[in-house]
């Protein structure tokens, strides 16, 4: 157990029998930002046996299609020592993305490698994006940050249309435990002008011994200077909702963090998502939004970067009125 606690990407199920999950999330996007997947590897344990399976979710974000492929529990095998998983023919690493997938007359099939892989910055204390979080036996659910960004060679051969992700973007991310938070809120890109500048932003509902908290990890990586604003190094937070665009700001000593989304009602996707043991339809979440930084020291009245993000993952879930405050 410490092994997976000190490398979160890690299967953490080995010794779970019932009412967990644990998935993997990996976006793709090709060079021009237009063509933008997610493939969503993991496996629910339900109470029961026949609730029990794999599944592999296939989002494709220009489309605005969905697909849950469902497996069964036996096909699901992984590697104790490094982050590799295998779902029949298809295989998830920090460096591959094989796929083999069928379903619904459709097909998608081809082979990506994962290049110059951008990890969160963690220590021993604090280890992946969660921090000492992951210390904590009794989390409703835990997150990490595999990979905020990193770059991709390969096609995938999707319905008999070549799709050259060469030069593209791909990032990693992953969730386990027993249910999805009461609410929450995503937003992720790593499209930018400059390449070098990735971006993931969660903020969740955190039931914590006898009450709850709002609990963020957000992280700004420009040209390999890490600005982390969390609830662990005590930044602070405010929220406005617009319908389906958000506009958040974060603060950590004199750095000021402002987030804004730009989205199109007719992109989010509904998808399905774990709460006690089964995968209901839980998520709504948008491939092809736009989100507006600004990193601003206040102290020194000094613009740090601003710039739009394209392709941007945006994922709503639960009671959004929680965060209206």
């Amino acid at each position: 157990m410490f092994k997976e606690i000190r490398n979160p990407d890690l299967y953490h199920g080995n010794n779970k029998k019932k009412v967990f999950f644990e998935g993997w999330y990996y976006k793709v996007c090709d060079r021009f930002n237009d063509r933008v997947f997610a493939f969503i590897p993991g496996i629910v344990k339900g109470r029961d046996k026949k609730s029990s399976h794999s599944f592999i979710q296939v989002l494709d974000g220009k489309n605005s299609n969905y697909n849950y492929i469902k497996y069964s529990e036996n096909d699901f095998k992984y590697n104790n020592k490094v982050f590799q998983i295998n779902i029949c023919e298809n295989y998830f690493s920090l460096d591959k993305l094989n796929l083999d997938l069928k379903f619904n007359n459709e097909t998608i099939k081809g082979n990506l490698k994962l290049k110059n892989i951008k990890k969160w910055p963690d220590t021993f204390i604090n280890p992946g994006s969660m921090g000492f979080y992951n210390y904590f036996w009794f989390m409703e659910c835990y997150s990490q940050v595999c990979a905020q960004n990193g770059e991709i060679e390969g096609v995938l051969n999707i319905d008999n249309e070549m799709i050259d992700f060469t030069g593209g973007k791909v990032y990693i991310e992953k969730n386990w435990g027993h249910s999805f938070p009461k609410s929450w809120i995503w937003i992720q890109s790593n499209s930018f002008d400059n390449k070098n500048i990735a971006f993931t932003c969660s903020v969740g509902k955190v039931p914590f011994l006898f009450g709850s908290f709002s609990g963020f990890l957000v992280g700004l990586n420009i040209d390999d200077v890490f600005y982390s604003f969390t609830t662990i190094n005590r930044s602070k937070m405010k929220i406005k909702e617009y319908e389906n665009d958000v506009e958040i700001s974060f603060k950590r000593k004199d750095l000021i963090l402002r987030v804004k989304t730009k989205t199109r009602k007719e992109k989010f996707i509904s998808c399905m998502g774990p709460k006690e043991g089964n995968m209901i339809p839980l998520v709504k979440e948008n491939l092809k939004g736009e989100v507006i930084l600004e990193l601003k020291d206040i102290k020194k009245s000094k613009v740090i970067y601003k710039g739009i993000g394209k392709s941007t993952g945006i994922e709503y879930g639960g009671d959004q009125l929680y965060f209206r405050v």
